[in-house]
């Protein structure tokens, strides 16, 4: 315990002497003139200035320009049963159903994963094209 109170002590008193020197420091500095301050920064922007200077001596060639072609995207091919998208394929499975088509046979039907189904579902919910007839179940609206 007597060794910890030492090690305090000096802990202490070296934290008095950098803040004695960190105020003599800053003393120091207030006593600068901004004007001596100044020519250093000037020096900084006169050499910051220069670099680009070189890079000016570089020899540009001048590119032809091409004419740019507008690409357009296909629309996706579609498959031998008409259905081009994940919305195509669970709409038909449901549009197929008489009673309306669980989550269950839409799935299997498919091969979608759950996330997908789910929101293929919520899609097409909301665009108006289906309906829930009950919970798990949906019939073409």
């Amino acid at each position: 315990m007597k060794k910890l109170q030492v090690q305090l002590r000096a802990i202490v008193k070296s934290l008095d002497r950098l803040s004695k020197e960190v105020d003599k420091i800053s003393k120091a500095l207030g006593k600068i003139k901004p004007a001596q301050a100044a020519p250093k920064k000037k020096v900084r922007k006169a050499a910051a200035k220069k670099a680009p200077a070189k890079k000016k001596a570089v020899k540009k060639v001048k590119a032809k320009k091409t004419a740019k072609k507008v690409v357009r995207k296909k629309a996706p091919a579609r498959k031998a049963g008409g259905q081009a998208t994940v919305l195509g394929k669970v709409l038909n499975v449901i549009n197929r159903s008489k009673k309306g088509a669980s989550i269950a046979t839409i799935k299997a039907r498919t091969g979608l994963g759950a996330k997908q189904l789910s929101n293929a579902l919520y899609k097409l919910s909301t665009k108006g094209v289906i309906q829930t007839q009950s919970r798990g179940v949906y019939v073409k609206k």
